[in-house]
């Protein structure tokens, strides 16, 4: 079988998409032509399995394919990912499209396999129980849907094991790239013309405390951002466990390192953040957004919730509540607790029914569109200097950019803005994005 033709769909995080790229990139100079999936012949599916719904609409777009595949033996479908850790095996028994399948860890062994990838043999499959194996792709993004952004994965897996988290499953534990490696890399994105580069791990503040050269995310953030030609550095995800004094020091001292930082408080309510082994208190958190705060005024605080975990009384979903009402974080990424097969919270009792869920999740969905509207609005006026990356998701001729501090400014403009800096001043705010004027 003579393939040549690919097409590649990505689900889920930012890691995905960062996998997603080193694969095409790794693809294109194997030989192969990018195309649409109406006319590949392979389709790379790069998977997601932080909650129940991100496997199904995979699994929906594979059974997709897999109706064409009966009947004319392509697209021959490659699943990798999360995902495909967890469920690969009954995903290929259940689809006779899905041809290969390989674990996040073992990326570096897909582009060759696609290539040997025919109806007459079996599945293959490239997964392992070790946690710390890793066989990656030893490749820069460079071919990357945009050019002027690119994110660079410091660190695989992770150590913390939160009890809802299947992380650590099915991408390992903590494993630090070195330094010098990931810095060849921000080199080569740079010198390829990505002036904004975002730092990646599943707890970007725990990079290096797995190696025995002292190496620390302080130390890093610094040498990444200090190299001529890139504009800004962004980073996620942080722990609020892992986030030492020294990386607010960095921050303060490198005008170039982007002003907003992610950090998950999950819950509002201690008795539920020890069941989620999370390592803190709600007031150990506030106290570190307040330190974060006083050490970076303008900085923008985003973070993630969780409702209806097991046993998340009325009571205690009303501490998460008030700890919105209180932080008053720019963004939060909400999400109702969805069991994970394999992890501890999906054993546990006192299960939340589904629509307790969603009216909780509806609440906090409430609350936060207020607080992000008032949180903009006091931008009204003030000029920004943007990043434009792209064409904003509605209305003819606008474009978008975001601000130092994550915000998105959305303005007139056509293609040739994208990747250059432009100062805006903020005419009008919504809950989730600005508007702007150039200045």
């Amino acid at each position: 079988m003579f393939l040549h033709r690919f097409a590649i769909r990505v689900f889920g995080c930012q890691m995905n998409s960062y996998d997603g790229d080193r694969l095409r990139t790794a693809m294109l100079h194997n030989g192969w032509e990018e195309t649409s999936d109406a006319d590949a012949d392979v389709v790379i599916l790069v998977t997601c399995s932080i909650r129940e719904k991100a496997e199904q609409k995979a699994a929906s777009e594979i059974g997709r394919y897999d109706s064409l595949y009966r009947r004319k033996r392509s697209p021959a479908v490659v699943l990798v990912g999360c995902m495909a850790q967890r469920i690969g095996r009954g995903v290929a028994k259940k689809f006779s499209c899905v041809r290969l399948v390989a674990g996040p860890r073992h990326l570096g062994l897909v582009p060759q396999a696609a290539t040997e990838l025919s109806p007459e043999k079996p599945p293959r499959f490239f997964m392992d129980d070790d946690p710390r194996a890793l066989t990656d792709l030893e490749v820069a993004p460079t071919a990357r849907s945009n050019p002027f952004k690119a994110y660079v994965t410091i660190s695989y897996g992770c150590d913390r094991f939160c009890s809802y988290c299947i992380v650590p499953y099915v991408r390992g534990r903590l494993q630090s790239r070195a330094s010098s490696e990931i810095l060849a890399e921000t080199r080569a994105l740079i010198d390829g013309g990505a002036k904004e580069i975002t730092l990646l791990g599943q707890n970007v503040d725990a990079y290096g405390k797995d190696l025995r050269d002292g190496s620390r995310f302080s130390s890093l953030l610094s040498a990444a951002a200090g190299q001529q030609g890139l504009l800004r550095l962004r980073f996620a995800t942080s722990h609020p466990k892992d986030f030492d004094e020294d990386i607010l020091e960095v921050m303060a001292e490198r005008a170039d390192i982007c002003r907003a930082i992610n950090l998950p408080v999950q819950s509002g309510n201690d008795r539920i953040l020890h069941e989620m082994n999370r390592g803190y208190t709600s007031e150990q958190y506030l106290a570190l957004i307040e330190r974060i705060r006083a050490a970076l005024p303008d900085v923008s605080l985003t973070t993630d919730l969780i409702v209806g975990f097991p046993g998340e009384t009325d009571e205690e979903f009303r501490d998460s509540y008030n700890l919105l009402k209180e932080a008053r974080f720019d963004i939060v990424h909400t999400a109702a607790y969805s069991p994970r097969e394999g992890t501890r919270a999906a054993m546990m009792e006192r299960q939340i029914d589904d629509r307790v869920k969603a009216e909780r999740l509806n609440e906090i969905n409430a609350l936060q569109s207020r607080i992000a509207k008032e949180a903009n609005e006091r931008y009204v006026g003030s000029c920004f200097e943007i990043l434009a990356d792209g064409f904003a998701p509605r209305g003819e001729g606008k474009i978008q950019g975001r601000t130092m501090s994550d915000k998105v400014v959305i303005l007139d403009g056509d293609e040739s803005d994208f990747g250059r800096v432009i100062a805006v001043r903020v005419t009008r705010a919504s809950h989730w994005s600005l508007e702007g004027e150039r200045i």
